[in-house]
């Protein structure tokens, strides 16, 4: 789904304007308090914000992509947020269609975005290790994720 921005909303912050899939720098703005706003809590190491919308087939693979993942990961949350509910939030972090993903370091910074096709599990295990170190991750025998960038 496009959600236009209104003439209103306010200028991009320098994570907003970072092409899909790229690294943002350490200037990106941090959104603790938006998902604090959203009733969710920050996960310790990363959080993997999805925005999605009810009719959106990808958002569903893409649900279940990062739920796996961060069922594995300790200390990385999955937040999902319906975008057509919290419209504020998608004109604030400059979301343009669904799924988006935008991936939070522990502080809240976003290091990565990326929209449009559902991430492979080996892609979002890929940018966490970007962020983070995955000790302690508990993939199921036989997983074959391979490191490639999330785009």
């Amino acid at each position: 789904m496009d959600v236009p921005a209104p003439a209103t909303a306010r200028p991009a912050a320098p994570a907003q304007v970072a092409a899909a899939g790229s690294v943002v720098s350490d200037a990106a703005p941090t959104w603790g308090a938006e998902v604090a706003a959203l009733g969710e809590t920050l996960g310790a190491r990363a959080t993997l914000l999805q925005f999605s919308t009810a009719f959106c087939a990808p958002c569903r693979v893409t649900r279940r992509v990062l739920a796996g993942v961060a069922e594995v990961v300790p200390g990385v949350r999955h937040v999902e947020v319906d975008a057509e509910a919290h419209l504020d939030l998608v004109r604030a972090l400059g979301v343009r269609r669904t799924p988006t993903v935008v991936v939070l370091d522990a502080a809240g910074r976003e290091t990565r975005r990326a929209s449009g096709a559902p991430p492979t599990r080996a892609a979002v295990f890929a940018t966490l290790a970007e962020i983070m170190p995955l000790d302690g991750t508990k993939r199921a025998d036989g997983d074959s994720s391979e490191s490639s960038a999330m785009s």
